[in-house]
């Protein structure tokens, strides 16, 4: 088949498809309109193979270099922040800032800050102190001796069934053992 007869059956089907021509377009500027853009796809599919072939070719000799897609990336972002840093409206945003940095206004702001910032730092430290000092004299308004509080502390009532509640669900986890009957001795006053 040479290549007026590709030319043709290209047309024909794509003329098939509409049915008719463009209006202003004879058959044979269509003919050739379709070799042309039969050149141009064969054209491109052998540039792409091209390109895929020398995007391979860069790898190999990328990696002969010892060149890492990590550095690369490494590379590509700092060339970028360069780029970036270079920039008109990076340039002009850090002038602005410098400017912002030296007027009155943000010192008298920075100035406020500070002084509010001690202030309640002074408040908080000073609230602390009340705080350790009110727990300080509780602690000594009711100091007792060990020996005299767990004894005490034992023969309470909240003790006492705080007791009884251990033992029944010691009872309860461990199960019947010795010989124990199928009641435990305080179940009647633990409530699980």
């Amino acid at each position: 088949m040479d290549s007026s007869e590709h030319g043709s059956s290209v047309l024909s089907t794509g003329v098939a498809s509409g049915g008719t021509l463009p209006p202003g377009l004879t058959e044979e500027e269509a003919e050739e309109i379709q070799v042309e853009l039969t050149k141009v796809e064969d054209e491109i599919q052998t540039l792409r193979q091209v390109l895929v072939a020398k995007e391979r070719h860069a790898a190999e000799l990328k990696r002969r270099l010892g060149i890492s897609p990590l550095s690369e990336i490494k590379q590509n972002f700092t060339k970028g922040w360069h780029e970036v840093q270079c920039s008109n409206a990076y340039l002009t945003a850090s002038a602005t800032f410098e400017e912002i940095g030296r007027s009155d206004a943000y010192k008298r702001t920075q100035e406020t800050l500070s002084q509010a910032g001690h202030v309640t730092s002074a408040a908080f430290s000073s609230v602390g102190s009340a705080i350790r000092n009110q727990f300080g004299e509780m602690s000594s308004n009711f100091s007792m001796p060990h020996s005299l509080s767990m004894p005490a502390m034992r023969n309470s009532p909240s003790f006492k069934s705080f007791e009884d509640k251990v033992e029944n669900m010691k009872y309860k986890v461990m199960g019947r053992s010795n010989g124990e009957s199928d009641h435990s001795p305080t179940s009647n006053n633990a409530p699980f």
